[in-house]
């Protein structure tokens, strides 16, 4: 199984937002995964009750399926102006999902959604192997690059044991190493 690659350049993000700006379930979908590094699973299975009503700033815990560790999710200005663009549009019960599927009363699985964000990445020609962990990813790889982040504090994020981990799973390429003996001390 290929691993899936972050979102290297902030021109993409931007790119998938603008097309994704008129269905307000998947631009949520992609803003709370790009601004929180929590995996998809954990992020499908949030009820509109969990986010509805909190404040920019407030943080959601939550128990991560895969290591049953606590993490939280925080609100930062993005996710809050998305999630209130969802609720203007769908208007859902308190105890609706919030990325339900068009199927029943549940939430997209996992299967569907990963189909979805290797569907925007082809239809916006952005080449690479794209899946729903691209979005956690991205969220590490943006905050190592766009705000120098220290890679303990995103190891720790992201509840891996140590940094090394998580630079291998962020997919830190030589290219990206080598750039640094460019630097003029």
């Amino acid at each position: 199984m290929k691993s899936v690659s972050p979102i290297r350049k902030e021109t993409d993000i931007n790119k998938i937002k603008k097309y994704l700006s008129n269905n307000k379930r998947d631009l949520f979908y992609f803003v709370l995964g790009t601004n929180t590094g929590i995996r998809t699973g954990d992020l499908l299975k949030l009820k509109v009750k969990d986010l509805k009503y909190n404040n920019v700033g407030d943080s959601i815990p939550i128990i991560e399926e895969k290591t049953g560790k606590q993490n939280y999710i925080i609100i930062n200005k993005p996710i809050y102006k998305t999630f209130q663009e969802y609720l203007n549009e769908y208007t859902p019960n308190d105890d609706d999902y919030i990325f339900f599927s068009r199927k029943g009363n549940n939430h997209i699985h996992i299967f569907s959604m990963s189909r979805m964000v290797k569907q925007w990445f082809q239809d916006l020609n952005i080449p690479g192997n794209w899946g729903c962990h691209s979005l956690r990813k991205t969220w590490g790889y943006q905050q190592r690059v766009k705000f120098q982040v220290d890679w303990s504090v995103i190891c720790r994020r992201y509840n891996h044991s140590n940094p090394s981990i998580t630079m291998r799973y962020l997919g830190i390429t030589s290219d990206e190493v080598n750039q640094i003996c460019m630097n003029e001390i």
